[in-house]
């Protein structure tokens, strides 16, 4: 019996070393043949990484690496901050496998937190080492979970930002029963008025949320045409309370008018943005507020409602995205980068990168926005460079993506804390 009990502790610590990679002072050198160092690419530059952080990154003479250092040869490649995805939705998997209601309403909370394991893993692995997440869509504050179980080493995944259950006006959001009296789940929390917007968002943070998420507008005016919801004396109050506890406030709005009000209000970034104009978005840059355009997402809707993209007209869908992030592009706005994925596939959150640049900006901008823009507007201020002292959440892509943005859906090397969860190079 003692041999029995010894053996199976001694495989109960083998178990928690390979759930929780541990990180040493182990030095490690990178060798790619170039470094896009979050704002401008380097032709020859080498990384050296020392334990969770960056220690030295530079032309190869300037960097004092011992014998003893491990070294990571990446020909080919070009190595990268983690990318970051600025509006995700972990708990929600593509519509056309099961629509937004059913998922809600016939997938269980287990069904849902397990999927969310898979999607978090697939996340990382694509390259994209922090995420936004904007929302559990009904599946409360398991986000708060989910974060909590990646950070302790117990599964693999993504650092995280998120907005637990999300805020919207009462009847604005669904699912809905045509039976008043039924009691369906809903997949945001409701809220009313100057004093109920102020409990929910104090509740939220107190659940965990990182950032508060606010549905603006919504399609629940006649006919299901989308309107705003919340005031903007609400929304500012939402805001005067997220931001005096050092939150950022994420406002869902496709309307003109819910991105007045947002604008107003002083919000943090504003999501989808597909009722931007020229006035709006020369607002927005004034007071340093961001555009999330998700492209990927109404291109992945209409797909799954039968559009055949590059066959046929454009929906009138797909033309207001391409004009808004036009103008968008022309005013200056900080534009990050954010796909909405959960609507399409996780891992493949790199499509929205695609898209910004087949939708007129350029490939360097592309990356900027997917690392340095997103941690500066998320003030993750250790990450989305590569720079001494900054944590070691670095990637390696086949190629040159500021040539081919393409090349990010190519990763070879994912790097987070300074553990290397995948090497396909070496």
């Amino acid at each position: 019996m003692k041999i029995i009990k010894f053996s199976l502790a001694l495989l109960l610590l083998v178990n928690v070393s390979v759930a929780q990679p541990k990180t040493t002072d182990t030095l490690m050198l990178l060798k790619p043949d170039r470094v896009f160092d979050g704002q401008q690419m380097h032709s020859g530059w080498w990384v050296l990484v020392k334990g969770r952080h960056i220690e030295a990154a530079g032309e190869p003479g300037s960097i004092s690496a011992p014998s003893s250092a491990r070294i990571i040869e990446l020909k080919g490649t070009t190595l990268m901050p983690g990318m970051i995805e600025g509006h995700s939705h972990l708990f929600l998997h593509p519509y056309n496998e099961t629509t937004w209601n059913n998922q809600l309403l016939t997938e269980s909370r287990a069904e849902r937190t397990a999927r969310a394991v898979e999607h978090a893993k697939a996340t990382l692995m694509a390259g994209f080492t922090t995420v936004r997440d904007l929302g559990t869509e009904g599946a409360g504050y398991d986000d708060a979970g989910l974060k909590a179980a990646i950070n302790k080493g117990v599964i693999p995944g993504p650092r995280m930002l998120v907005a637990t259950r999300a805020i919207v006006a009462t009847g604005s959001y669904g699912p809905k029963s045509n039976v008043a009296e039924a009691t369906v789940i809903k997949g945001a929390e409701e809220a009313d008025g100057i004093d109920g917007i102020t409990r929910v968002v104090r509740s939220q943070i107190g659940y965990g949320a990182d950032v508060v998420k606010i549905y603006a507008d919504y399609r629940w005016g006649e006919n299901e045409v989308t309107a705003p919801t919340f005031t903007e004396e609400e929304l500012k109050k939402a805001v005067e309370v997220a931001k005096s506890s050092g939150r950022m406030v994420a406002v869902h709005s496709g309307t003109e008018e819910g991105m007045r009000r947002s604008i107003a209000a002083g919000v943090t970034t504003i999501e989808h943005g597909d009722g931007g104009t020229p006035e709006l978005f020369k607002l927005m840059k004034e007071k340093g507020i961001a555009l999330c355009p998700t492209l990927a997402a109404t291109e992945a809707i209409l797909s799954y409602a039968g559009w055949k993209k590059g066959v046929g007209a454009e929906p009138e869908a797909v033309k207001q995205k391409h004009k808004m992030f036009t103008e968008a592009l022309r005013s200056g706005v900080a534009i990050l980068m954010g796909g909405d994925v959960g609507v399409f596939s996780h891992g493949d959150n790199a499509r929205e990168m695609v898209l910004m640049a087949e939708y007129g900006m350029k490939p360097i901008d592309v990356l900027r926005s997917a690392t340095s823009v997103n941690a500066t507007i998320f003030k993750l201020n250790n990450l989305g460079y590569i720079k001494s002292g900054y944590l070691a959440d670095i990637i390696a892509v086949e190629g040159n993506p500021a040539e081919d943005i393409k090349a990010v859906k190519q990763v070879k090397l994912v790097m987070k804390d300074g553990v290397i969860y995948t090497n396909s190079v070496n």
